[in-house]
């Protein structure tokens, strides 16, 4: 089945970018449009105002938001993400993703997020936890293990987490470690969570290479962003047999075509900050790392990086997306027609949302498994969703990201029908 072009159309806007790409599926599908129309728009939005103590004295106010998709098949499940940029558009569409991320690898959740516009690199410790804490306390009346759960996300961590944690069990009077995940294991936190969307995205990217007959050993790989997912990617891969040979982050970065000593580079970032300035390699920017000449090309950075525009000049054979939403709609026409393999980021990096639905499981359980089993779990979850995509797109002769979104989509709709419609 050829791809409808006009069905996705270039859009400068994230959250028309989502829906057209629900749209597209709907179609393909054969979704009903009372169905389409309940999907295509979240169930809840808050927006609130943050007033924050600052160091200086004063009180700044931060406008946050919590975005929750859809509840068809369980609680919801995001991250919040602290970031200057940080839209109600851009959280609706993160929200929407995660609905079929999570129906994608078959766990029992619908898709939240959050967002508080900040620059948390300008703020102090204090003054971020004075954030988190106020947040937490507004978003506090839709947020609970059994309704909403929240997760780290851009430029927030597991501390960030503990003091949402803190925050929501105060208000309680009582610890309810199931209220986030992606906390430090000293307070309910799963082992395996800090590097499960690089593992998951690992595992994909193996079976990618399989189906398509390629080596592993000795691969090239580049990657786009060297924070939690781009940075232990780099890492899992390396060890895998991967040739790491261009890796950057927001101020640049540096290539090698004979392979990067990438435990010297996470050792370089930690110590100064960046990758930039590592001796290993040339400087490459954030634009070129996505042309450069590898075998699988990593985005796990920010959404919208490849377009129209670059993606004639991608040489990579499979670009798998660490990144929410880092793939343009026309861009996907394009790199289809050039035979590229697109691994879609609700099956590329659904480790972490797997993993936090393990933690979620443990902490209500309060029976905590040792690592070597969650990562087991882990590839069973990601081999299982990346072969039923493949077979979808097989099967209607499309790219991977609509087979993707034909098993999610098809799954909550599903779920959606059987609950029905109260009152």
């Amino acid at each position: 089945m050829a791809l409808d072009l006009s069905a996705v159309s270039s859009s400068e806007n994230v959250w028309q970018m989502a829906q057209q790409q629900l749209d597209d599926v709907a179609r393909l599908i054969g979704l009903n449009e009372s169905m389409h129309g309940f999907l295509r728009e979240p169930k809840r939005i808050l927006e609130v105002s943050v007033p924050v103590r600052m160091d200086s004295g004063t009180t700044k106010i931060f406008k946050g938001f919590r975005v929750q998709h859809n509840m068809s098949r369980g609680p919801t499940k995001g991250g919040i993400r602290f970031h200057p940029d940080v839209t109600l558009d851009e959280v609706k569409a993160l929200a929407m993703w995660m609905t079929w991320k999570c129906a994608l690898v078959n766990i029992p959740f619908g898709g939240a997020k959050g967002g508080v516009i900040c620059d948390p690199r300008t703020m102090s410790m204090q003054e971020l936890e004075n954030l988190t804490r106020r947040f937490t306390s507004e978003i506090s009346i839709i947020i609970g293990p059994e309704k909403d759960i929240p997760a780290p996300d851009v430029y927030t961590t597991p501390q960030i987490m503990a003091w949402i944690m803190d925050t929501y069990s105060m208000q309680k009077g009582y610890s309810v470690p199931g209220v986030v995940t992606g906390k430090p294991v000293a307070i309910g936190g799963s082992l395996g969570r800090d590097k499960a969307t690089a593992r998951g995205c690992l595992y994909v990217v193996d079976e990618a290479m399989q189906t398509l007959g390629l080596t592993i050993e000795g691969a090239r790989v580049a990657v786009q962003g060297f924070g939690n997912a781009g940075m232990y990617a780099a890492e899992l891969m390396s060890q895998r047999g991967y040739s790491i040979v261009a890796v950057t982050d927001s101020k640049g970065g540096v290539a090698n075509p004979k392979g990067l000593d990438v435990a010297g580079i996470m050792a370089h970032k930690a110590e100064t900050g960046s990758v930039v300035g590592f001796t290993g390699g040339d400087r490459i920017n954030n634009k070129d790392v996505l042309e450069y000449d590898c075998d699988v090309l990593v985005p796990a950075a920010l959404e919208k990086v490849i377009t129209k525009e670059n993606a004639p000049r991608i040489r990579a054979k499979i670009v798998a997306e660490a990144a929410n939403g880092p793939t343009m709609p026309d861009a996907d026409v394009i790199l289809f027609e050039r035979g590229i393999m697109v691994l879609p980021d609700i099956l590329a990096n659904a480790g972490g949302v797997s993993v936090s639905y393990f933690e979620w499981v443990q902490d209500l359980q309060e029976n905590f498994w040792e690592e070597d089993e969650i990562n087991e779990r882990l590839k069973r979850k990601m081999v299982r969703a990346f072969k039923e995509t493949y077979d979808q797109a097989k099967r209607h002769s499309i790219d991977m990201r609509r087979g993707a979104y034909s098993v999610a989509v098809a799954r909550v709709a599903e779920a959606t029908k059987l609950r029905g419609l109260y009152p």
